[in-house]
């Protein structure tokens, strides 16, 4: 049997990643100073927001605007949950769709690499940012992700060719961009859109671009979550409730649900993001300029900050920011 190097690459990287990550979060488990276990919104939000990304919509900015809303996490440690969290929905979206659509090896090993190196450099600066800065961020990325959503759906944006593989100036220039979108991702900018564009302006298949956005994601969590679990800037309850709902979300939409009215769905989606986005950078502007955060050894100013902590009806997510 002939052994396909270039998949062969992408798995044992998923592997490892894996691994890394298990590890990571593991050892972030003994330096935290409190834990708790996800309620049951937070597992909703999981299951809801990963039932949405498997059809294609995407993960990042509808969670991020339902924390926000919800006022389940700080706006600081979104970034760092929307990664901790999500890595096993995108592990099992993967495994599901990189062995169902067949695109060329070589373009999505390339993508999917270049993603997590780019991954890996975001989340390093990122991890740093002051909370005005991420906000800021944050609030960009959600307008952002409703215009692109809002262009889906009104047909300004092509369609797509029939091509499976790229060749030339074309694989360089779309290996370049996803390195680009691993970066912006982790600042809460989701690669599926942007992928997806890219992909069919350069004459690709649109099926094309769910192993390679899907595959690009379950390595570039995980590498880029290692960050965060150094710096503990992520919440842990609703990273939990993130992977635990998301792995039902993914096969309750793969193999059950299967399709529905996407653009319907996205107008509701395009709606609450613009509210979220408004509120986000509403918050940058109120709020005063904060420091760099400190390191992993000292507790960060959300840890210390009850203004940050769940309100009202969630008095058990006081402890949401020990990362």
């Amino acid at each position: 049997m002939t052994v396909n190097t270039p998949l062969l690459v992408f798995y044992l990287a998923l592997a490892a990643a894996a691994v890394a990550y298990l590890i990571g979060g593991y050892r972030a488990v003994r330096r935290a100073r409190s834990l708790r276990g996800p309620t049951a919104e937070e597992l909703g939000i999981g299951a809801l927001v990963t039932f949405f990304d498997t059809l294609g919509i995407g993960s990042f900015a509808p969670t991020t605007a339902l924390f926000k809303l919800r006022r389940i996490v700080p706006d600081e440690l979104i970034p760092g949950t929307l990664n901790v969290g999500l890595v096993s929905a995108a592990l099992v979206e993967t495994a599901i769709f990189v062995t169902t659509i067949i695109v060329e090896p070589a373009l999505l090993v390339a993508m999917v690499l270049s993603a997590a190196a780019g991954a890996w450099a975001g989340a390093g600066i990122v991890a740093h940012l002051p909370r005005r800065a991420i906000q800021i961020a944050m609030g960009i990325a959600l307008l952002i992700a409703g215009t692109v959503f809002a262009a889906v759906n009104l047909g300004a944006l092509p369609g797509g060719g029939t091509a499976m593989a790229l060749a030339g100036w074309k694989f360089g220039i779309a290996v370049a961009i996803n390195f680009v979108l691993g970066a912006l991702m982790s600042v809460g900018i989701g690669l599926y859109a942007p992928c997806m564009i890219t992909l069919a302006l350069l004459g690709m298949h649109p099926l094309a671009a769910f192993p390679i956005m899907m595959g690009a994601c379950a390595l570039l969590q995980p590498v880029a979550s290692l960050k965060f679990f150094q710096t503990g800037k992520f919440a842990w309850g609703p990273s939990l409730g993130l992977a635990i709902g998301g792995i039902v979300g993914v096969l309750v939409a793969a193999f059950i649900v299967k399709s529905l009215p996407l653009v319907a769905l996205r107008w509701l989606v395009i709606g609450v993001i613009a509210y979220a986005a408004a509120a986000m950078l509403r918050s940058a502007t109120r709020a005063d300029p904060s420091p760099a955060p400190p390191s992993s050894a000292q507790p960060s100013p959300a840890q210390t900050a009850p203004t940050h902590t769940g309100l009202g009806a969630h008095p058990a997510r006081s402890d949401l920011t020990q990362g």
